[in-house]
C-alpha cells in the first residue's frame, strides 16, 4: 500500500528557501494594503507602501541567489506578487485618486494597464537568454513592472510634494498611464544592471551613494521618488542607444569571425 504523499512547500533540510518567499509575500501584503489606504484617501501612505514593495521585490531575488535559495515555486510566486503589487495596486490608487473622474474611460485605462502588466510578466517568465548573449542580461525588454508601477504614480507623487510649476499635472494622468502601459509590453531595452562589474576602488563611493539615497528616501520620500521617476525616463533613450551600440559591436564581431572561418577553411582546402 502506497504511503500518502504530503504536500511540502520546502524540504525540512532546505529552509533557506523560506526567506525569499517570505519577502515576496510581504511585498504582496504591502501592495494590497496600499489599495486599502487609497480607498481611505491616505494616498501618501499608499504610495509609500508601493515603494517598500518595490524595495522588497529588488531584494528577494538577490537574496535567493545569494543564499542559493532559488526555486521554481519562488519564481512563480514572485511574478504573481509583481502583478498584484505593481500591476493592480498602483493603477487602483490612481483610479481612486483621479481616474474615476473619467467614468468608463478611466476604468478602461485601469484595465489596459493591468492587462499590459500581466502580459509583460508572462513574456518575462518565458524569456531565456543564451550563453553567447550574456550582455543582454544588463537590459530588460520593455519597462519592468516595479518601475512602471512607480512611474504611473508620478502625477500623484507630484501633487503630494506640494510643488507648483504652473501646470495641472492631473490632466496628464490618463495619458501617462497609457504611455507606461505601452512601454511595459514594448521591446524597448531598458537598463537592468544585473551583470555590471564594479571596481574595488569605487565600492566605497557606491555604498556612500546608496546610503545617501536611503537618507533622501527617509526624509524626502516623495521628492526623491519624483526625481527618480524623471531620471528613469531620461535613461530610457540612453539605454536604447547603449543597447544598439553593443548589439552592433557583437554583430560586427560575429561577422568577422565568420569571414575568418571561411578564410581558414579555404586555406585548409588548398593545402
Amino acid at each position: 500500500m502506497e504511503e500518502n504523499k504530503k504536500f511540502k512547500l520546502v524540504s525540512s533540510k532546505k529552509t533557506r528557501y523560506l526567506l525569499p518567499n517570505i519577502l515576496t509575500l510581504a511585498g504582496v501584503c504591502l501592495g494590497i494594503s496600499s489599495i486599502k489606504f487609497s480607498i481611505d484617501g491616505n494616498f501618501s501612505l499608499a504610495v509609500t507602501l508601493i515603494l517598500f514593495a518595490a524595495i522588497l521585490d529588488a531584494l528577494d531575488g538577490r537574496i535567493a541567489r545569494l543564499i542559493k535559495g532559488t526555486s521554481e515555486f519562488g519564481k512563480e510566486l514572485d511574478s504573481l506578487t509583481d502583478f498584484v503589487s505593481f500591476g493592480i495596486a498602483p493603477v487602483f490608487i490612481l483610479y481612486f485618486w483621479e481616474l474615476n473622474n473619467y467614468g468608463k474611460f478611466g476604468w478602461a485605462i485601469t484595465l489596459i494597464y493591468s492587462v499590459c502588466c500581466v502580459l509583460r510578466l508572462a513574456r518575462f517568465n518565458l524569456t531565456k537568454i543564451e550563453d553567447t548573449q550574456e550582455w543582454k542580461n544588463n537590459f530588460f525588454e520593455g519597462v519592468p513592472s516595479p518601475a512602471g508601477g512607480l512611474l504611473i504614480l508620478m502625477p500623484l507623487i507630484y501633487e503630494l510634494t506640494g510643488l507648483d510649476i504652473g501646470l495641472d499635472i492631473k490632466e496628464f494622468t490618463p495619458y501617462l498611464t497609457i504611455l507606461i502601459a505601452i512601454l511595459l509590453v514594448s521591446k524597448i531595452p531598458t537598463l537592468a544592471l544585473k551583470k555590471i562589474s564594479i571596481s574595488p576602488k569605487t565600492t566605497v563611493f557606491l555604498l556612500l551613494g546608496i546610503g545617501l539615497v536611503f537618507i533622501a528616501l527617509l526624509f524626502y520620500t516623495l521628492e526623491t521618488l519624483l526625481i527618480f521617476g524623471i531620471v528613469y525616463l531620461i535613461t530610457i533613450p540612453i539605454s536604447i542607444i547603449t543597447y544598439s551600440s553593443q548589439n552592433k559591436k557583437i554583430q560586427r564581431k560575429k561577422y568577422w569571425m565568420r569571414i575568418m572561418k571561411i578564410f581558414y577553411n579555404e586555406k585548409i582546402k588548398k593545402s
